[in-house]
């Protein structure tokens, strides 16, 4: 489905797997989302935003005959999980 939210929903969920939110504070991603919004990352912030945006998209009546466009252009690739060296 070409209106689907599915990659930027996949995106924010490995920007939050790989946050200092997560990652050094022990936090769940969703406790995250939730209490600690302001200490991620802009892209993660970006993100939520951007997920937000195109489930509302999904329900707007008038966005039926034009199409989803915030979640359908774009495109996902996973982040390769930080490495010892680069977390020092």
């Amino acid at each position: 489905m070409s209106s689907s939210c599915q990659n930027l929903i996949a995106a924010l969920k490995d920007c939050l797997k790989y946050s200092d939110c997560v990652m050094k504070d022990g936090h769940r991603p969703s406790d995250c989302l939730k209490h600690h919004f302001d200490e991620l990352p802009e892209e993660c912030q970006s993100l939520r935003k951007a997920t937000f945006e195109c489930k509302r998209g999904m329900l707007d009546m008038r966005k039926r005959f034009r199409g989803n466009i915030v979640g359908s252009q774009f495109e996902y690739t996973p982040k390769a999980p930080p490495t010892a060296q680069e977390s020092s």
